[in-house]
């Protein structure tokens, strides 16, 4: 047994080596229906990346494969043909990027900033869609419902945004389900909640994801530092703001998210790498050590200018709910909005907590000091009983 699970184990890593060795630039085969001067350029070389501590070094290598397959995924989306619609947001994006001014300057902020953005004392979730989850025994999440259904409970029960992981192999979805969450919010149009805005999670490596953000009316796209580098990283801002999409940058050290302050980053998506869910108070004060008292450039009155700070929660492996006493103890550390998936989905569709009252519990005014949401599938003491006060 030993022998087989070794002789396993030499065929993945050969794989993965080939895998890595065998990637070609994604826009080495042209359409013969588009003129070669209005698609895409090759991508460049990978630029330089920003300095990673030992905590991140696991991410960033998963972050290299990740990105080996998008490219692979977006030279095959280019081999087939690009969208007209696509391609005319493309060619106006690149018409524009010249004119972009420098992201230094003072920034107005956008709509989806202003959205996550409340008063102190408050925070919003932005409700994560995805199908595939690495705790499953299957990969893919059980009970599941289509966007159709789950964007109205995101809307009815306060999340101010929706993500969709537009990633097949990441998050099982495509951007057919963006287009499927963005349809039905808009015809919310005069209801109210009102229409929520959608966010493209994609892993966005090249400018052509841009396009395809703006096309499929996303308002804001997110963007991984240390994945795709500081040089590509501010060029992927600067082609966002040329066609006014809002950018989430994902930082995991306070050096990422000071560089991408500096890169004109007004939205920061922290996501912390191993790190321990049973020790809350320490997670929840590194998260903010990531995002706390950074160097912000000044508005004209001489106030610093205005960084939404956002907390990537992971789901724990158990049935309770203490994601929502994280996100009590985030917002009460000053953290501005958080990013919630997997324990969105924890319970399936359980009268009680289903997404919806999950979100609206982490919304409430409610603190670990007084209350607390445990569950035990429904077996802890005032699990389904504060859970159902918070539906009433």
């Amino acid at each position: 047994m030993q022998q087989l699970r070794l002789l396993a184990s030499c065929l993945l890593t050969l794989s993965v080596l080939r895998l890595i060795q065998g990637f070609a630039p994604i826009f080495k085969t042209i359409p013969s229906s588009s003129s070669s001067s209005s698609l895409p350029p090759p991508l460049s070389a990978p630029s330089a990346v920003v300095p990673r501590s030992s905590s991140s070094s696991r991410l960033y290598a998963i972050g290299v494969l990740a990105k080996k397959a998008k490219q692979a995924a977006l030279k095959e989306y280019v081999a087939q043909g690009i969208d007209d619609q696509v391609m005319d947001v493309y060619k106006t994006m690149k018409e524009k990027m010249s004119s972009v001014d420098d992201l230094s300057q003072p920034q107005a902020p956008g709509p989806l900033q202003i959205s996550l953005t409340k008063r102190k004392g408050t925070i919003t979730v932005i409700a994560e869609y995805k199908r595939k989850t690495s705790e499953a025994e299957t990969g893919f999440i059980n009970e599941m419902f289509d966007p159709e259904l789950l964007s109205p409970t995101f809307r009815e029960f306060g999340a101010s945004a929706i993500a969709v992981m537009a990633d097949e192999r990441m998050g099982g979805c495509t951007y057919r389900d963006i287009d499927a969450f963005v349809e039905e919010q808009r015809r919310s149009k005069n209801e109210v909640p009102g229409p929520i805005p959608v966010i493209n999670n994609d892993l966005i490596v090249d400018e052509l994801q841009i396009a395809q953000s703006v096309a499929s009316q996303c308002v804001a796209c997110v963007i991984s530092l240390a994945v795709v580098g500081v040089e590509e990283c501010e060029t992927l801002i600067k082609a966002a703001k040329a066609v006014n999409l809002e950018t989430l940058v994902v930082v995991s050290t306070r050096e990422q998210a000071q560089q991408a302050v500096d890169l004109g980053a007004r939205m920061l998506l922290v996501k912390i790498v191993d790190e321990n869910p049973t020790d809350r108070a320490a997670l929840v004060e590194a998260k903010w050590s990531v995002v706390h008292d950074l160097t912000v450039p000044e508005n004209d009155d001489g106030r610093p200018q205005d960084v939404c700070r956002i907390a990537y929660i992971s789901a724990r492996n158990n049935k309770q709910l203490l994601e929502v006493e994280e996100a009590w103890a985030l917002r009460d550390k000053g953290f501005n909005a958080v990013w919630v998936g997997e324990a969105l989905y924890k319970s399936g569709v359980d009268a009680t907590e289903h997404p919806g009252a999950i979100i609206r519990a982490m919304k409430s005014k409610s603190s670990v000091r007084w209350a607390s949401p445990k569950a035990s599938s429904g077996r802890g003491e005032g699990a389904r009983e504060y859970l159902g006060d918070i539906l009433m």
